[in-house]
């Protein structure tokens, strides 16, 4: 009989986290407002019907239905009935730079450097499976995604653009589990992350790392596009944590 296993403290920990109690229905409400808040559905877009959403999620048209209401609670989606009726996005604007940062000062060091341990992770494999995967489609679609970031003009259009672009690179890794999971973190810690873009030169710095990044997917330099990736995210958390410190600085 093999012997058991002794588990740190810190494996043990992991083990036995907390569940994520959700049920399909806040999955996909969940799954509809990351979207909604990264941009990927813009304000005023029409989503498909229900019987079409359960067909796409694999899922009954109650739990549909059941999604959609909460997101309506949420005001971000409208029903509208009649001819040229059905589920419209309603965005809500985006929180201002100082919502961001009270909301980054909440986030222990600890915690944020966790978070960008398993974003960089995420970040740097959907880079290498992109360099070795994507086809001209997915390379003119970075290349779009590159250039947004380039002309953005604003902090809001900056961070929504960082986002989209990093949510591009998951997709021309071609595996929809990593997408998915981008778009989630993007959703939850993204904003935070990006909040240095407001920046003109972190700006600046994150339009050559995108330019740098892109150009080692297209050529199919697998390990090269990993350790950029994973490079930006390090870059992006150790603005986060400067940024932090500066606002406790102030505070004291």
């Amino acid at each position: 009989m093999p012997e058991a296993m002794h588990l740190s403290q810190r494996a043990r920990s992991a083990v036995f986290a907390p569940l994520a109690q959700e049920s399909r229905a806040e999955i996909v409400a969940r799954r509809l407002s990351d979207a909604i808040a990264l941009g990927l559905l813009p304000d005023a877009t029409q989503l498909p019907s229900e019987a079409d959403l359960a067909a796409r999620f694999g899922v009954a048209t109650v739990t549909v239905r059941e999604a959609l209401t909460a997101l309506r609670h949420r005001g971000l989606v409208e029903t509208r009935r009649g001819r040229g009726g059905g589920s419209f996005v309603t965005a809500p604007p985006d929180p201002a730079a100082s919502a961001l940062l009270a909301r980054l000062e909440e986030v222990s060091p600890r915690d944020l450097r966790d978070l960008g341990d398993h974003y960089a992770a995420l970040s740097g494999s959907a880079a290498r499976l992109a360099a070795e995967r994507a086809g001209p489609d997915d390379l003119a679609r970075l290349e779009e995604a590159m250039k947004d970031l380039d002309n953005a003009a604003t902090a809001r259009e900056r961070r929504r653009a960082e986002g989209q672009f990093h949510v591009e690179v998951a997709a021309a890794a071609q595996s929809p589990r990593l997408t998915r999971e981008e778009i989630r973190l993007q959703s939850e810690v993204g904003p935070l992350l990006w909040l240095a873009l407001d920046d003109g030169d972190a700006h600046e710095s994150a339009c050559t790392a995108h330019r740098t990044l892109t150009r080692a997917i297209s050529r199919g330099h697998a390990d090269r596009a990993r350790t950029l990736a994973e490079e930006h995210v390090a870059d992006a958390v150790g603005l986060a944590l400067s940024l932090r410190r500066q606002a406790q600085g102030r505070r004291a």
